[in-house]
């Protein structure tokens, strides 16, 4: 009896997760986040951005657990609803994407960047919020909310929903970590040119994401309005 309860809680468990992953994926992007990481690490050595994707990655992961298990209590508390999250987060998303769009490689490109500089900047932008932005919290908030209810778990802390949003987050995190980690290797392989090419759409795609998720913000508290 013992035993069918076990493998009951450990399918529910490993559906959570996969649900976890399947929303967050598509919302992260971790291959189109590791294009912009890339941009903004081009002057940067190497074993400085391995360096600086291990930071990303696990301060990604204590955001998204964050976000997933007290989110939704913290935004509460202080009065912020989900579209003024939207609706900040767009603007800081599209004010990055615009700036590494219109920059100027050669002259903002610096000759030796400080290390301790650069891995100060691990947690804002380079995960806040250009690999967890303002949509990826908003997903985690609601999965967080959701997730109780699917596990049939009285709280957001049962065992059930804490393994659930861990595994999920696990997985998704290292996914993140391997995209950052060799995203110079990948940028190699399509060579100057279709690096050049791939920076400038990530960036016009980074500030076509953050005008959405400002619209959606708009749009979403217009609508509390009626």
């Amino acid at each position: 009896m013992h035993l069918a309860s076990f493998f009951n809680d450990l399918s529910r468990v490993l559906e959570a997760s996969i649900l976890v992953l399947a929303t967050l994926f598509p919302i992260v992007n971790p291959i189109g986040s590791a294009a912009v990481f890339l941009t903004m690490v081009e002057s940067v050595d190497v074993t400085l951005q391995h360096k600086l994707a291990s930071r990303i990655t696990v301060y990604s992961f204590f955001l998204l657990i964050a976000s997933m298990l007290i989110g939704g209590k913290i935004l509460s508390f202080f009065g912020i609803s989900l579209y003024a999250v939207q609706i900040g987060g767009g603007l800081i998303v599209a004010a990055n994407g615009w700036q590494l769009l219109t920059k100027d490689a050669q002259k903002d490109k610096p000759a030796t960047p400080n290390p301790e500089e650069v891995l100060a900047q691990a947690f804002y932008p380079y995960t806040l919020p250009i690999t967890v932005g303002p949509g990826s919290i908003s997903v985690a908030v609601a999965l967080g909310a959701h997730l109780p209810t699917q596990l049939h778990a009285t709280n957001f802390l049962s065992p059930l929903v804490l393994a659930a949003s861990l595994l999920g987050s696990v997985i998704l995190c290292a996914i993140i970590f391997i995209c950052y980690r060799w995203a110079r290797n990948a940028a190699q392989m399509l060579g100057k040119s279709g690096t050049t090419v791939l920076m400038r759409l990530s960036s016009f795609i980074l500030f076509c994401i953050g005008v959405q998720i400002l619209a959606s913000g708009i749009r979403n508290y217009a609508l509390t309005l009626r």
